[in-house]
């Protein structure tokens, strides 16, 4: 399945919507996480540390409609933890789906086949898989040998089966950058609607801080990786990907995207959680944003996270005939397969 047009349509009436209602900050999209608990201990992962203490804490499938609906988001993003460990996590698909609203459900794809049993194909719903590489990089990112095969075959199982499918790729210090190419260009030629990338965040609780890119070197990185002119199909969007290379600035606006987790909607950001509130609308306040982004706050003067800046890159294209243009020209250009650069 190609990624569908209603998609791009729906978001784009919804922005317009909130814009003529002159609401300042609302959300695009709602980042849910109805576990915490994960069947891998990657090195770069900042959740099941931070979440330790409730991994045994899941959440039903009532409560995960509420937090849905109470954003209002039209696209909900499924992770954790490893949501394909949710016991109901058909029914919380379903549920939303049935709604006609976009789900992207994060996975490791351990246990992405068994789920297909019980999720059928639809073009509101989109397998997200990760993948940091080629075989022996992967595995070594995920610490264990064997994930990359697993991952790789539901890929091209759920493509056989209908599925649309994309992978999420996290860029961390040192990476190899022709390995990820080749793993980019790889499930492009299997056809994936397109592979998402990001630079890996600093997180405190992490032991390995060289493990993490630093802003300048990153888009170093990403220049290299973007601009190889390789057949890739890239599913972020063109500004973004230019926010990534350093030939374009904007201001983190990470409150587009609430996370819900099993202890409350976190506060500022799903990469900050420095308390939880029950109320989304927390998280808009003009006082929380005054406080944290780039010169605001020391922990955000590196990130580059799509969850941030790829919605400011959005944002910044409802303002700008000529960034509108270069989202709709080149977003189609990426879409197509030819690739970005």
């Amino acid at each position: 399945m190609a990624r569908p047009m209603e998609l791009a349509a729906r978001l784009g009436w919804y922005i317009f919507k909130n814009k003529v209602t002159r609401r300042r900050r609302f959300p695009l999209v709602t980042m849910l996480e109805p576990l915490e608990k994960c069947n891998l201990a990657c090195e770069g992962c900042g959740r099941i540390r931070e979440y330790e203490p409730v991994l045994d804490r899941v959440m039903s499938v009532e409560h995960c409609l509420a937090a849905v609906e109470e954003s209002g988001a039209p696209i909900v993003s499924i992770a954790g933890g490893e949501p394909t460990l949710h016991p109901q996590i058909d029914e919380i698909v379903n549920g939303i789906t049935d709604t006609k609203k976009f789900v992207y459900m994060c996975t490791n794809a351990l246990l992405l086949e068994r789920v297909m049993n019980r999720i059928p194909p639809s073009k509101y719903l989109c397998f997200v898989v990760h993948l940091d590489g080629m075989e022996e990089a992967h595995d070594k990112s995920v610490y264990r040998k064997g994930v990359f095969k697993i991952a790789t075959r539901a890929i091209r199982s759920a493509l056989e089966k209908g599925y649309r499918v994309t992978t999420n790729t996290t860029v961390f210090n040192g990476v190899d950058e022709d390995d990820i190419i080749e793993m980019f260009e790889m499930v492009t030629d299997w056809g994936v609607e397109g592979v998402m990338v990001s630079p890996g965040y600093h997180f405190d609780m992490i032991p390995n801080q060289e493990l993490f890119i630093s802003r300048q070197n990153a888009r170093k990185v990403f220049k290299n990786i973007l601009d190889a002119r390789r057949k890739i199909r890239f599913y972020n969007t063109p500004l973004y990907l230019d926010f990534l290379r350093g030939e374009q600035e904007y201001q983190c606006t990470a409150w587009s995207n609430p996370t819900y987790t099993v202890m409350g909607w976190r506060e500022p950001c799903y990469l900050l959680g420095d308390r939880h509130t029950q109320d989304v609308n927390d998280l808009y306040a003009d006082d929380v944003w005054e406080r944290y982004g780039v010169g605001n706050d020391p922990r955000c003067a590196n990130c580059m996270m799509h969850c941030g800046f790829e919605s400011a890159s959005i944002f910044s294209a409802m303002s700008s005939p000529r960034a509108a243009i270069k989202l709709i020209k080149e977003g189609a250009v990426q879409n197509s397969g030819v690739g970005a650069g």
